[in-house]
């Protein structure tokens, strides 16, 4: 049973910095891409950022381009998602997500396997 854990989230002032972390449990981690998508109150579940097998493989959604970075250690099972100049638009549950590689995946429907998601709140 692959389990996908996030950790990490919290309260932030706006123009700061957050770390999540994913650590996965069960499965093959590296065979799977990794991404993370997140919910803002009273808003769909949108894509955020994907990493496939290398770094050859990478995605972002043009919201957070250049203010967020995607990486994994397939040695400890665990991707993060380095956050920074937030804003208040952040606000938001950020989920984990494991789907198949090895090219990054933009669309929910792509992955299988989700986390429960950990909560990001920016404040002005």
């Amino acid at each position: 049973q692959v389990q996908l854990v996030e950790s990490g989230g919290g309260l932030v002032q706006a123009g700061g910095s957050v770390r999540l972390s994913c650590t996965v449990s069960g499965g093959s981690f590296s065979t799977y891409t990794m991404g993370w998508f997140r919910r803002a109150p009273g808003k769909e579940r949108e894509f955020v950022s994907s990493l496939g097998w290398t770094t050859r493989f990478m995605a972002y959604s043009d919201s957070v381009k250049g203010r967020f970075t995607i990486s994994r250690d397939n040695g400890k099972k665990t991707v993060d998602l380095d956050m920074a100049n937030l804003k208040p638009e952040d606000t938001a549950v950020y989920y984990c997500a494991a789907g198949p590689g090895p090219a990054a995946r933009v669309t929910e429907r792509e992955y299988r396997y989700w986390g429960q998601g950990t909560q990001v709140t920016v404040s002005s």
